[in-house]
């Protein structure tokens, strides 16, 4: 039996973290002790401030951005957060509730929820490079805004299927928790 949504949601809100660079926000979370991942247009430059929490700033320096993926990893000293837990999409049927948590707008660790449209490539007709639709996506009814970029999306049970991305013909669309793990083993190796 899954823990009621808003605990599941308050743990999940640990993992993440506000991540800025200029005037740019977005969000990010836990991927290792010491690592944050978020999108690769959140985290421009080498260096980038992340917000725990707690309110305390990090700097951060980039290891890692994935243009065509919008996938970065960040290292963080002494971050001293839980590290996400992390679910396959591929196990998800469409009518599931997942849940986005960013900080849209500045409103720090916003929570919104949809229904799981599919996962997989986009269909032709939506508007998007061709290159980015033949890539696979968690694709979800669910409200994001500027800020929620780089944040986690969830089942009701607190394990992260995607992180959040972009939104296209009115779908949420998230780059799959199993996408980023094969970019960090292969920038890994």
């Amino acid at each position: 039996m899954s823990a009621p949504f808003d605990k599941v949601a308050a743990w999940v809100k640990d993992c993440v973290v506000e991540v800025r660079h200029g005037a740019g926000v977005g969000s990010g979370l836990t991927w290792a002790p010491d690592v944050v991942v978020t999108n690769a247009h959140v985290a421009r430059g080498g260096k980038v401030d992340v917000r725990l929490p707690d309110g305390h700033v990090r700097e951060a320096s980039v290891r890692f951005a994935d243009r065509v993926r919008d996938i970065a990893l960040l290292d963080v000293p002494r971050l001293g957060l839980p590290v996400v837990l992390r679910r396959d999409p591929a196990e998800l049927r469409p009518g599931q509730v997942l849940f986005a948590i960013g900080h849209p707008l500045g409103v720090r660790h916003a929570l919104s929820s949809g229904i799981l449209h599919a996962v997989g490539p986009l269909p032709d007709g939506y508007p998007i490079a061709a290159q980015l639709r033949r890539l696979a996506w968690v694709q979800a009814d669910l409200r994001l805004a500027p800020g929620n970029s780089g944040g986690p999306i969830a089942d009701t049970e607190g394990r992260v299927v995607g992180v959040s991305t972009m939104v296209v013909g009115g779908l949420a669309l998230a780059v799959p928790i199993t996408a980023v793990e094969a970019l960090v083993r292969a920038r890994a190796a």
